[in-house]
């Protein structure tokens, strides 16, 4: 049975939601799933999880409805090969500033002809189906990052690279590379021009235009046409909640010892 893609999840004019998990936790990338996201993040290159976490958490993801992603540490085929073998229907590649970087990733995320992916079914003919090599290249979703201002400069002849399905902006590196401060938003030029530079690109070549977000953005740049919008998130949250929960709680162990 095909399973559910990314591109599945922005058919006719959807925009997709999703969550990034940071820390190694697969309750957490469960109860992300379960929540509603139309797919999650698992983040390798930043948050805590290695392999050995990413495959449990995969696991978890997908005994839910929602698209289970792996943000990969770097534009490698091994790490890349061994997600996608774990089940991830997905991988955002960060970095990615050239055509041949983009040729690299698509490579690593496909069957041969279209790329050089080594096929390893051990999980995903359990999970998918014995037939899932013949429909993976149309599944799984290669992500290449747009998050400095070269990639900006070149994303025309990134986004045509045959198999690139989706390009995610990464806003603070791209913030640092146009010269400002590392932030999920930073209004006005450069930063504005640069993601309309992006989207419009992606709108030109039939590619899912991505970016990481937060709930209060997220109409803001739905508006400006992106239609993957990261805006859930778990370990900011909860240390918000637990240094929350200390004030509170000594501000009213103090009161009533007055």
């Amino acid at each position: 049975m095909r399973p559910v893609s990314l591109k599945d999840r922005v058919q006719d004019g959807a925009t997709a939601l999703g969550a990034w998990i940071s820390l190694r936790e697969p309750l957490l990338a469960e109860a992300a799933g379960l929540a509603g996201y139309d797919y999650v993040v698992i983040d390798m290159q930043h948050g805590l999880s290695d392999y050995g976490e990413v495959v449990p958490m995969l696991q978890a993801i997908c005994r839910t409805p929602t698209v289970p992603l792996v943000r990969v540490p770097w534009n490698e085929p091994g790490i890349i090969g061994r997600v996608l073998d774990a089940g991830a229907l997905g991988v955002i590649i960060p970095m990615i500033n050239s055509v041949n970087d983009a040729r690299r990733a698509v490579e690593a995320c496909r069957y041969a002809p279209d790329g050089a992916r080594s096929i390893g079914p051990l999980v995903t003919r359990t999970r998918y189906g014995t037939d899932f090599p013949s429909m993976a290249n149309e599944v799984v979703a290669c992500i290449p990052m747009i998050e400095t201002r070269q990639a900006v400069d070149d994303v025309d002849a990134i986004l045509a690279v045959p198999g690139v399905d989706a390009a995610y902006i990464g806003p603070a590196d791209l913030s640092l590379s146009l010269g400002l401060a590392p932030a999920v938003d930073n209004p006005g030029e450069p930063f504005d021009g640069a993601l309309a530079r992006v989207a419009d690109a992606c709108r030109r070549h039939g590619v899912i235009p991505g970016i990481h977000a937060n709930a209060s953005l997220a109409g803001k740049r739905h508006a400006s046409g992106f239609r993957m919008i990261t805006v859930g998130f778990d370990a900011a949250p909860a240390i918000a909640a637990i240094n929350a929960d200390v004030t509170t709680a000594r501000a009213a162990v103090a009161g009533e010892g007055a």
